[in-house]
């Protein structure tokens, strides 16, 4: 997805691999003194335990919306000339990227500046999901800059069901009995997002948990960057 700025937004389905060469090339110019880049690979172990690959799930429309406003952010803060964002989706085995951006500036300040901030937000706020395989189990992962944007939504007053983006988001639950996973509902946006089954039947070892809650999620327009980073912790 471009647009009159030069932003390459793309989250890619499942066994496509990121192609690193045609996101530089897309953010490389004459007028370019720098291309930054950041490059999230899977590494082979998480606390002394074998990481086999992750595996990501996201609420695409959404994801791209966000990370375009992202990109904005970063515009508005820095020069810069192009950004070019990639995500993969489905299984990513050790050592192959899952995420890649590039951004070029006249000056390499603010193209590192910028990649810092817009890899941090994206952890932070896009609605993308990381189930963590290992050699012996599975588990749904929480990045460190989500939970403490949380904390900080907390602390400015969380109570008032504001979120970081201006999004008002209500959770209603109902304990279920069934084991298919989370079934999210983001009014306005007439999108479903469900975990699949394979939740379940893995049985989401190493701290996971079955699917025992259904959450209803009501979600009011705002003028944030991204909107609501829909997380479902399952009880």
């Amino acid at each position: 997805m471009a647009d009159e700025e030069r932003n390459l937004v793309e989250i890619l389905e499942e066994h496509n691999v990121i192609d690193i060469a045609k996101y530089i090339n897309y953010v490389s110019a004459p007028q370019a003194g720098a291309v930054a880049t950041f490059s999230g690979t899977t590494r082979d172990t998480f606390d002394g335990k074998t990481v086999v690959e992750l595996r990501y799930e996201a609420y695409v429309p959404m994801a791209i919306r966000c990370i375009n406003d992202i990109c904005s952010s970063a515009r508005a803060s820095w020069s810069l000339i192009s950004i070019a964002v990639a995500h993969r989706l489905g299984p990513v085995p050790v050592g192959e990227t899952s995420i890649f951006i590039a951004i070029s500036s006249v000056h390499r300040a603010d193209a590192l500046d910028a990649c810092k901030f817009v890899i941090d937000e994206i952890k932070a706020s896009v609605p993308i999901w990381k189930k963590e395989v290992y050699a012996n189990g599975e588990v749904w992962k929480e990045n460190s800059e989500f939970l403490e944007r949380r904390s900080e939504l907390g602390n400015a007053g969380l109570q008032e069901g504001r979120t970081c983006c201006s999004r008002k988001v209500k959770v209603e639950a109902q304990e279920r009995k069934s084991c298919c996973g989370a079934k999210v509902k983001v009014e306005g946006e007439l999108k479903f997002l469900e975990r699949r089954s394979e939740l379940g039947n893995a049985g989401l070892q190493e701290g996971g948990t079955c699917c025992s809650r259904k959450v209803k999620v009501e979600a009011q327009e705002g003028k944030g960057c991204c909107g609501a980073k829909v997380k479902v912790d399952v009880e």
